[in-house]
């Protein structure tokens, strides 16, 4: 198959997924997402394939679901036009088929590694968390900073790190580097940027000597498993609270979709994030631009 907004590649038995809207940090809108699971079924019903690598072309794995107005998600938190429910109806919808998602990426015969390159947010954030391996470059940058605009988080998080730390950065979507993602548990390995890759598909080969049935048979353990343990009945709750979430749409979240309206997209997310200015880790931290400031210095 062609895709128009990923680059999908085998080699040795891997197949390589890379998200491609480098512009727009591979902002995932509706068209790109079908395409990303289209891409899954290519690469499980293709025998020659033993392992999927999902990865972002440019400097993000992915920023999320795009806030673009002309590329965004099927629905839209602006309620203009909707009666109240109409609106309820669109997100009640939306969010319960968002379970099939990770679902359908844990029913691939084939594992997921995903190999984050740089930012992860959002959409993006939860697809690595699905994956069935993670591994970060030490620029990884993680976050849900959507709750600031009043949006949900995912179970996966809770499940995958615990209450504690789910709730530490889904209750403010602050960004979090690779070192922490890597000490609550949620990716398996961070690596020197330069060799992510290299690294990914280092594992994926390995991977790829042990027997296909011992590889499919022992992923379904795994996320069938956990799934029957109970990952999936807090994913049903997920969806029935999303929608809630999604469509508690409050004076706070009409303010920022009148400056969006009005301002653009740059200026909405200004105004969501300012107040959070500096994010705790990461490039937009207050450590990292200290540092900065310090190279700086040292060359005037």
């Amino acid at each position: 198959m062609s895709y128009k907004d990923l680059i999908y590649a085998v080699e040795e038995g891997i197949a390589t997924i890379t998200l491609n809207r480098p512009e727009r940090m591979n902002a995932l809108t509706p068209d790109m997402e079908a395409e990303l699971h289209q891409a899954f079924d290519e690469a499980d019903a293709d025998r020659v394939v033993r392992v999927i690598i999902l990865t972002g072309g440019g400097a993000a794995f992915s920023s999320g679901y795009s806030q673009d107005a002309s590329k965004a998600r099927k629905v839209s938190l602006d309620p203009t036009g909707k009666s109240i429910a109409e609106y309820i109806e669109s997100w009640q919808r939306h969010d319960g088929e968002g379970i099939a998602k990770w679902t359908h990426m844990w029913r691939l015969g084939k594992p997921i590694i995903a190999a984050v390159n740089g930012w992860a947010m959002g959409g993006g954030f939860w697809y690595q968390l699905a994956a069935d391996i993670t591994i970060a470059s030490d620029r990884a940058v993680f976050a849900q900073p959507e709750v600031r605009h009043i949006s949900n988080s995912s179970y996966l998080f809770t499940a995958l790190c615990g209450w504690k730390a789910a709730n530490r950065w889904t209750l403010t979507g602050d960004h979090f580097d690779a070192e922490e993602a890597y000490r609550i548990g949620m990716v398996n390995q961070v690596v020197p940027h330069e060799r992510l890759m290299e690294e990914a598909r280092a594992l994926a080969r390995r991977i790829a000597l042990v027997p296909e049935p011992a590889v499919r048979l022992n992923k379904a353990i795994a996320m069938l498993g956990m799934q029957a343990a109970g990952v999936h009945s807090g994913l049903l709750l997920e969806g029935a609270l999303s929608s809630l979430a999604h469509a508690s749409h409050n004076e706070y979240r009409e303010q920022l979709l009148r400056v969006q309206r009005g301002e653009g997209t740059k200026a909405y997310l200004k105004l969501r994030d300012a107040p959070f200015q500096p994010e705790p880790m990461g490039p937009r931290s207050a450590k990292a631009r200290q540092a900065k400031a310090d190279k700086s210095g040292k060359g005037s």
